[in-house]
């Protein structure tokens, strides 16, 4: 059986890690619209490092080049899965893989193993506002699956599109249906820091296809704008989805 090659490491981040592992593939850019949804632009921009990377962002396209997600993070080797379990690694203090966005800095943690059944991460929030939040991100956040979050530091204001804005202080947590669209803001004049778990529903489900990425819907919008013989924003209809039956 032929072995993939491994992607080549790469100082300049997840966007040249992305490139590789496209071009790995053989995949053009047109390729990889069609396979994540993600506009060809936004792509070249994610690549070139010139658009913030998200973890809406980072499902998508760990389905779309077929990898895992963590090989998106931390292009060095990773510890596969073992059939009998016994897996570990330690992340010190500090340590991770480091995707900054002007709402959030976030450390990614254990990007060393492969298909881990939830994705953890540190984040330190910056947004203060949903006007920020939204310059950046065009709409909520939302991803296919359910996410936790523990509040380590300062005060967090968590919005999300059907219930009304909440306030968590440190010590307060809260656990969620990631597809409902969710941002997080800081509430307080100094750092704020939160511990957050994001899971998939099950670890063969396909992202849906009617899940479109918030920087999609933003690039949707501003073309809309810009093609508008008045020259005239108009706001693009707020898409809500019904919650999931259980």
């Amino acid at each position: 059986m032929t072995k993939t090659p491994p992607a080549p490491a790469h100082a300049g981040g997840p966007g040249e890690t992305i490139r590789a592992l496209r071009k790995r593939s053989g995949l053009t850019l047109s390729e990889l619209n069609e396979r994540t949804g993600l506009a060809t632009s936004t792509l070249s921009k994610l690549e070139k490092g010139h658009m913030s990377l998200s973890y809406d962002k980072l499902m998508l396209l760990s389905k779309g080049l077929g990898v895992d997600m963590a090989e998106l993070l931390d292009p060095a080797p990773h510890t596969p899965a073992t059939q009998g379990g016994g897996r570990r690694v330690v992340v010190r203090a500090g340590e991770g893989q480091l995707v900054e966005t002007s709402s959030y800095r976030q450390l990614y943690l254990a990007t060393e193993l492969l298909n881990k059944r939830f994705t953890p991460l540190v984040a330190e929030l910056r947004a203060r506002t949903m006007e920020e939040f939204l310059a950046e991100f065009g709409d909520f956040i939302r991803h296919p699956g359910e996410e936790f979050a523990y509040v380590l530091e300062g005060e967090v204001e968590f919005r999300t599109e059907l219930y009304a804005p909440v306030r968590l202080k440190a010590g307060d947590s809260i656990y969620f249906d990631s597809e409902m669209g969710h941002a997080y803001l800081k509430g307080c004049d100094g750092p704020c820091r939160l511990v957050a778990s994001c899971a998939p529903r099950g670890r063969e489900e396909r992202v849906m296809d009617t899940f479109v990425s918030a920087s999609e819907r933003l690039a949707t919008t501003k073309k809309t704008s810009a093609a508008s013989p008045s020259g005239e924003r108009k706001a693009a209809p707020a898409k809500r989805r019904a919650p999931r039956a259980r």
